[in-house]
């Protein structure tokens, strides 16, 4: 038996997980004014950390939400708060199953770390917490299904669970999405990902990594960097907006992710829901910034300049806010198609079969290469790719890196 399926052992670290847990706080009853603005013009508001002394500084009772991540549960990890909380953890498992690998042991430990920290959050906040899986699960759908239905099951009405955007991530998410597990479809970057999971997945909530892509142009020399993330995330939002509207069983809701600065909160007022880090909330908040700044806005008054010289000639930017016919043909057959798909070649096979391209089969090598280099990926070395896929994958394996960290901590005190 898969030993993360197995019903002893996913007993023993729910009860693990929740214990001292009391239920949810009592959400924040202070109220910002700045926050309200962003609230009227029909944006939710989360914040992107997991450090609840960050969260505490800008709270207020307009935010509903909190966001962790590989990134942020390894920062809390490493400073040696939860070390006792894996200790106990390794005798327990073992206890039970003394045969587990060290690989699925400390796979296991984290998920554990994850679900403790996000109630913990939930517990002081009375907030909803969008909690991370392993990125080991991301190209593996029985895994992604058994640890984002053992998340639910530890906190059916605070907890959304991330799911990277990988083809199999599709399937997998439209699995969850008809169990009625709510999932926030991680890791997107263009409209025309969005658009596909909104119509094909049906997730609770899609991102776009907005700063990433305006760094994305800045480090590889296409352009001035401004207006790119913002462009695409409205852009993205108008067509999963669209088909909510048209399709009532679309229940996908916009993200705002990876915002960089107070002035792009102001400028993206409006998209369903924005992901804030608290830097960037207290920059916002301290703008002199008048109320007809915070309105809604559209993706076609955002200028983009872009250059016309280099590599900026080979890379199509375009992709990251349109989305054509073709690509509508292609999602409507993909989602007629949707409940005969075992895995995320026969939605890529689709996709194929539509000239669309917007999946690449990554060899462990690619990814090597693309984990080394960092987040933003070097364009040079790429020539041709899906943009939207390479910064999808590249956001993954830069969350390697972190799991990494956080899985060797956690290898170093298992006995």
């Amino acid at each position: 038996m898969n030993v993360h399926a197995d019903p002893e052992v996913v007993d023993v670290v729910k009860k693990l997980a929740l214990e001292g847990f009391e239920g949810a706080g009592q959400p924040g009853i202070g109220s910002m004014e700045k926050y309200r603005r962003l609230r009227d013009t029909g944006t939710r508001l989360w914040l992107d950390t997991g450090d609840l002394n960050a969260a505490s500084k800008v709270w207020s009772s307009e935010i509903e939400a909190l966001t962790t991540n590989n990134t942020l549960v390894n920062q809390v990890v490493q400073t040696g708060l939860m070390d006792d909380v894996i200790a106990y953890a390794d005798e327990k498992i073992r206890a039970l199953r003394p045969d587990i690998s060290e690989h699925d042991l400390v796979v296991e430990i984290a998920f554990l770390v994850n679900a403790r920290l996000a109630l913990d959050l939930v517990g002081k906040l009375g907030a909803h917490v969008s909690v991370e899986l392993h990125p080991a699960t991301a190209f593996d759908i029985e895994q992604t299904l058994v640890f984002a239905r053992r998340y639910y099951d530890i906190n059916k009405d605070y907890f959304y669970v991330k799911v990277p955007l990988t083809a199999d991530g599709f399937i997998a998410t439209r699995r969850l999405s008809d169990e009625g597990i709510p999932v926030n479809y991680t890791l997107g970057f263009s409209a025309r990902q969005n658009y596909l999971a909104a119509r094909f997945s049906m997730p609770r909530f899609v991102n776009v990594f907005l700063g990433r892509l305006n760094s994305l142009v800045e480090e590889n020399g296409l352009g001035d960097p401004e207006n790119v993330g913002e462009k695409a995330t409205l852009a993205s939002y108008e067509f999963v907006k669209g088909l909510r509207e048209s399709d009532s069983s679309v229940p996908t809701q916009q993200i705002a992710a990876s915002i960089r600065s107070g002035g792009q909160v102001a400028v993206l007022a409006g998209v369903d829901v924005q992901t804030i880090p608290p830097k960037a909330a207290a920059e916002y908040l301290s703008m002199d910034i008048s109320s007809d700044q915070v309105r809604r806005r559209k993706s076609s008054e955002l200028e983009v300049e872009l250059a016309h010289e280099g590599l900026a000639k080979s890379v199509n930017l375009n992709v990251l806010w349109d989305v054509d016919d073709r690509f509508i043909a292609f999602v409507e057959d993909a989602a007629a198609q949707a409940d005969e798909m075992c895995c995320g070649r026969d939605l890529m096979r689709v996709a194929l079969e539509h000239g669309v391209d917007i999946f690449r089969e990554w060899s462990k090598e690619e990814r090597r290469v693309i984990r080394e280099h960092g987040k933003i990926p070097d364009l040079k070395q790429w020539p041709g790719m899906p943009i939207d896929d390479l910064l999808a994958i590249s956001a993954l394996e830069s969350f390697v890196v972190d799991q990494g960290a956080l899985d060797d901590r956690i290898r170093g005190m298992l006995k």
